[in-house]
């Protein structure tokens, strides 16, 4: 529950005009602030009955005003006032239950008591009272809470009021007239016979309430499954209820509202598409998907399956959707959707846009991965409409255009902006920090953010915050999908003697026919011929993108042979490791011109022999793979990460092809493998940053021969080996899509071949037979301190989950096992392990220590800080069980945090780990206004001297 509007905030938002409960409500505010006597006690009437009567006659006063108060307001005026007029409601509710439960006195007589009992004035004790019952935040519905959790919410709401009638009451002189008996039983008398009788009140007036408010019934819809319905249908009818749709938008408005309703379009809209099936449109071909909701806070873990799978399943989506637009939580913090690719994030923008475009609503739908990433939430906004409207307009103009209509922003791809190197973690509270901004100027905002659910562990969630997450198909919805793609296609398959695919053809591929995406995907792959109609078994993922890019790519050149078709995936694998390069999903026509012949003109610089000059962007990017976005971008993100693992592939069988070539030949046996496309595909960035090109790389790897991948296995170690020494030519120089150092390129490659030789391996891969010789774990910490020091937070954190690792002693010698899917041990991966500055077997015992550490026992408080000390100093640890130990002992009672924040300066002190400690402290308790403190005062750390012989070197153990 957010907090909801107090009895005292309902009255000024719907403007009571009985002075007696807006002179008593503001004497009991302003002695809260000030005091009795400051605050005029001694002139206050201290009359209960005159206060419940009052009360009472409102609550009907409201219900019985309520359609006025909905006419003739925008939609954030009615959303306050219905929230207003809930919790007159609820108060009037108890008060009438008060005055008729049976107790051992009446009202009148607790207003004739004594002026001053027991020592306090009755009129300040009835100023406590008031502001008791009158002061307090209210519980009101939301459309992810059902209405008996609102009701339980509601029950300790009148729990409390009757523990400061309880208070009032034994503070009377009266109380020392009551029999024993009854002062015994008076607290219980107040907890359940009000109480009781006020519910029963209280639901009766909410049923009024729904019939009168569609908001109200909107909200209790969504315990209930409604029927099947596409493109959001339900929640424009449902929004239609609440408010006629606007006419007579300005100009400006009119072309934004036009531009967003998308919904005649495709479902894949592109520059190409294929010319013997039919997409349906997006009006037809979106169904509404199943998710689940949770309020997550900074120590929730919603990138985990697991963690999803206890949060609550919304069984009616649209009716949440039109209740949380038309909720005060929509205005207050940000509504984050999360999913798989291809799950459909984007596609629900875009469907929401276009139904809000025909409502009071106003929708911007923003495409992160398209503006600029550092720039702030409104200057976002405005990039995205100058692209619609081809001028330049302001956010506050906007909005004054709108005529009261409330704006929703639609921030699609919130994972670029994590992923893309520009570390905006804190984004979503720069969100909601927009959203505070322009509701404290008159403009409440709605936002909506969609983001992969990978990214989810890497952000922090505002107060407030609601998430969604996206679930996949049931059967059911692949079959409601399927028949709507039967009824487009059946009679242009007919014409060459196919069928459209049916559900039970789709439902043998598991979990890729519930993903949206992947479903239109296998249909337009079974339209080519009925390839999975027949009975192939399952495809894999990776394998359907490949025929399907196969297939689409032979149509288009007419048939051409399999080495034409390969020329033209490898030039969309340079568009797409161009993008991962760059940390970003668009490519612009210059960039292209400049890296694709730098790639794909066999390594070689110098084009003046051509003929005529090749248009390099236009032949890349004219396929249906790509849309327009200020540049070019895929169709979909999971093409482009799917097009690195092949273009890896590509480039790891090339150099296995070479080496067989060259046989044994005498030359052969003495000059080097020829890795220049190899290095120039794995050089620029690590391929883990991104986890679903590792996911595409290892189902590719499945489809290569034993011997093939035991061969690859051997020359990709011997690479390793070499890896950072100095190679005096190589061809593919050209290609740089961004200048980076050469130890930066060196770590990306020595990091991408020992993900490249784990995966080729059929078993798990010794770190000694990588680095043969006594001191392998030596060299390995130093090429894994090189890795975490040169990869950046994407690519070392994608590294040291796709790596597993754990560690092996074998007759004495102690080793690091890659890969085979072994469980961590210890405090975490080897690979965080090795390069935290100390040996793998002191993991498991400082794991051991730390957690004591912070749990405390019979050790006193200063002997665990000078052993953290002491940890920090010698061994340089900073790991999870460190932060954990942190923030347990900040919250001790007694907690010396002098002492503490010493240890927090010095974790604190490494500009390279900074941001990701500062994280993870967060996230173990320590107070982010603490962290900024220190950092602030803590003086930069001076040069350091030069020792005697010192040269410089790579990581240090």
């Amino acid at each position: 529950m957010i907090d909801a509007p107090s009895y005292a905030d309902a009255l000024r938002i719907l403007g009571c005009k009985d002075g007696r409960l807006v002179k008593v409500i503001g004497f009991a505010a302003e002695a809260e602030r000030t005091g009795w006597a400051l605050a005029g006690g001694t002139r206050l009437s201290t009359n209960l009955r005159d206060l419940r009567d009052a009360v009472i006659a409102y609550g009907e006063d409201v219900a019985r005003r309520l359609p006025e108060l909905k006419s003739g307001a925008n939609r954030f005026t009615r959303t306050e006032r219905l929230a207003a007029a809930h919790a007159a409601i609820v108060v009037a509710a108890w008060f009438e239950a008060l005055g008729e439960a049976k107790l051992p006195f009446t009202l009148d007589q607790l207003d004739r008591g004594e002026r001053i009992s027991h020592g306090v004035p009755t009129a300040e004790r009835y100023a406590r009272l008031v502001a008791g019952l009158l002061l307090e935040r209210l519980p009101t519905p939301e459309p992810h809470v059902p209405y008996a959790e609102t009701r339980a919410a509601v029950e300790r709401a009148y729990a409390r009021m009757a523990e400061a009638m309880t208070g009032y009451v034994g503070g009377l002189s009266l109380w020392d007239e009551l029999a024993v008996e009854d002062q015994l039983v008076l607290p219980r008398l107040l907890a359940e016979g009000p109480t009781a009788h006020a519910l029963r009140i209280y639901d009766e007036d909410y049923r009024s309430l729904a019939l009168d408010s569609h908001e109200f019934g909107v909200r209790s819809l969504v315990t209930e499954r409604p029927p099947p319905a596409t493109a959001l249908s339900r929640v424009a009818w449902l929004l239609a209820e609440l408010a006629p749709p606007r006419v007579g938008d300005r100009p400006m408005i009119h072309r934004l509202r036009m531009a967003a309703n998308a919904l005649d379009q495709p479902l894949l809209l592109a520059g190409k598409l294929p010319e013997d099936v039919y997409l349906p449109l997006l009006g037809e071909g979106y169904l509404t998907p199943r998710c689940r909701v949770a309020e997550p806070t900074r120590e929730s873990s919603p990138a985990e399956r697991g963690w999803w799978e206890r949060q609550r399943l919304l069984p009616d989506p649209e009716a949440f959707l039109a209740g949380h637009l038309t909720s005060l939580r929509a205005t207050r913090a940000p509504l984050l959707v999360l999913g798989e690719p291809g799950s459909g994030k984007t596609k629900l923008t875009e469907v929401l846009a276009a139904r809000l475009a025909r409502s009071e609503f106003l929708p911007f739908r923003v495409e992160l991965r398209a503006v600029r990433g550092r720039a702030d939430v409104a200057g976002q906004i405005e990039q995205a409409v100058s692209e619609v409207l081809g001028e330049e307009v302001t956010y506050p103009d906007l909005v004054a255009a709108g005529d009261g209509a409330m704006p929703v922003i639609l921030l699609d791809g919130f994972d670029e902006l994590v992923q893309g190197g520009l570390n905006r973690y804190d984004y979503l509270e720069r969100v909601r920090e927009f959203q505070a901004r322009e509701a404290g100027l008159g403009r409440p905002v709605a936002v909506i953010v969609t983001a992969r659910t990978a990214v989810a562990d890497r952000v922090r969630f505002p107060d407030g915050l609601l998430a969604l997450q996206l679930l996949p198909f049931d059967d059911d919805q692949v079959r409601q999908w399927l028949d709507v793609w039967d009824q487009a296609n059946r009679a242009l398959l007919a014409r060459r003697d196919l069928k459209p695919l049916p559900a039970e053809a789709a439902l043998v591929h598991g979990e890729m026919a519930r993903q949206p995406l992947l479903l239109l995907l296998l249909a337009l792959y079974d339209a080519g011929g009925n390839a999975l109609q027949h009975d192939h078994g399952p495809l894999g993922r990776a394998r359907l993108y490949e025929v399907l890019l196969r297939d689409y790519t032979e149509r288009e050149t007419g048939g051409a042979r399999r080495v034409a078709i390969d020329q033209e995936l490898v030039l969309l694998g340079a568009v797409a490791l161009s993008m991962l390069a760059r940390g970003s999903q668009v490519v612009t026509d210059e960039q292209l011109d400049r890296d694709l012949p730098a790639l794909c003109h066999g390594g070689e610089d110098d084009q003046d022999d051509e003929d005529e000059p090749v248009d390099w962007a236009r032949k890349a990017t004219e396929r249906f793979f790509f849309v327009r976005r200020r540049g070019h971008a895929f169709l979909h993100s999971t093409f482009g990460e799917f097009l690195v693992a092949w273009l890896t592939l590509y480039a790891l069988r090339d150099l296995d092809r070479r080496r067989r070539l060259a046989g044994d030949e005498p030359l052969a046996v003495v000059q080097a493998v020829d890795d220049d496309l190899l290095y120039a595909v794995t050089s620029h960035s690590c391929l883990a940053e991104r986890a679903p090109t590792v996911g595409f790389l290892l189902e590719l790897l499945d489809e290569v021969p034993a011997a093939v991948r035991a061969r690859c296995a051997d020359q990709l170690t011997g690479l390793l080996r070499r890896a950072l020494y100095e190679r005096t030519r190589r061809h593919f120089t050209g290609f740089r899509p961004v200048r980076h150092t050469v130890t930066r390129r060196l770590a990306a490659y020595s990091a991408n071949l020992t993900l490249l030789i784990v995966a080729a391996s059929e078993q798990p891969v010794a770190v000694s037979s990588l680095l043969p010789g006594p001191d392998h774990l030596e060299r390995w910490s130093a090429l894994t301190h090189l890795w975490k020091g040169q990869l950046g937070t994407d690519g070392w954190s994608g590294l040291v989950t796709a790596l597993s690792a754990h560690r092996v002693v074998t007759d004495g010698v102690e080793d690091v096992l890659l890969g085979g899917g072994a469980e961590p041990s210890g405090m975490g991966d080897v690979v965080v392990a090795v390069a935290t500055g100390h040996a793998p077997r002191h993991r498991r015992l400082l794991d051991l220590l730390l957690r004591a550490l912070g749990e405390g026992g019979t050790l006193p408080f200063r002997d665990r800080v000078s052993i953290l000390e002491e940890l920090l100093r010698t061994v340089a640890v900073r790991s999870p069980a460190m932060h954990q130990a942190l923030g347990t002992m900040w919250h001790e009672d007694g907690a010396d945090r002098a002492a503490l924040r010493r240890l927090l300066r010095a974790m604190l002190a490494d500009p390279v780990d900074r941001m990701t400690t500062w994280e993870q402290l967060v996230k173990s308790g320590i107070p982010e206004t603490a962290l900024w403190e220190i950092h602030q005062n803590t003086p930069p750390p001076p040069p350091p001297l030069p020792s005697p012989g010192s040269g410089p070197g790579l990581g240090s153990g």
